[in-house]
């Protein structure tokens, strides 16, 4: 087994945590009391997309979550356990829902729909129910309602929208809601050929009666 990878890894930790302790002595033993992000980051599991480097962020700024094709699929017990720890527990106030240009996972579900709309329901006799393909299913049903033809780019803002308004009707959300808690949701957009992030202005926050 080759073990070059893994020991780059291990090395290049080594000598960050050094150069961190360098710099600001106590971070890491004023990282271990506690967290306090204030932003819960939902994106894809793409690995061109790490959270912390796009923002140039430090340990502790970012609660994180992330899947295939940043979905919020609400029947998702680890999805609903992260959201909900985040809101009423750490005190996050922007749940942001981050989609990505050439996303394979977008790609997937259009192929899929275009393909063959029956077997690309999970569910139907014969359908392949490999776990990916049934995690794509409620995104293959959203590329099918799209206009036919439509871009990949116009699917991935689709994409991101859709599970901003998932996010909103969510347990999670409506709870946090109903007890007062300033949560709001965004919907953004990462440009891998420029690196750079965009906000797509479908936000939604608390309800005016409950803010």
């Amino acid at each position: 087994m080759t073990t070059a990878i893994l020991e780059r890894l291990l090395s290049s930790n080594a000598r960050w945590a050094a150069d961190v302790r360098a710099a600001e002595p106590t971070f890491f033993e004023e990282g271990a009391k506690g967290q306090a992000p204030k932003v819960l980051w939902i994106g894809c599991a793409d690995s061109r997309v790490p959270e912390a480097v796009v923002t140039a962020s430090r340990p502790g700024d970012i609660f994180v979550h992330r899947n295939v094709a940043n979905q919020y699929n609400p029947e998702d017990p680890n999805l609903g356990a992260v959201v909900y720890y985040a809101v009423h527990h750490l005190g996050v106030q922007h749940v942001i829902i981050v989609g990505h240009t050439a996303c394979g996972g977008v790609a997937a579900a259009n192929a899929a729909c275009c393909e063959d709309r029956e077997l690309a329901d999970p569910t139907a006799p014969g359908a392949d129910k490999a776990p990916l393909n049934v995690w794509l299913a409620p995104l293959i049903k959203l590329v099918g309602e799209q206009e036919p033809g439509a871009s990949l780019h116009s699917l991935v803002t689709a994409n991101v929208r859709a599970q901003v308004a998932n996010a909103v009707g969510s347990g999670p959300i409506t709870s946090a809601w109903e007890k007062g808690l300033d949560v709001s949701i965004h919907g953004w957009l990462y440009d891998l050929e420029r690196g750079q992030l965009h906000d797509l202005g479908c936000s939604v926050g608390p309800p005016a009666s409950k803010q």
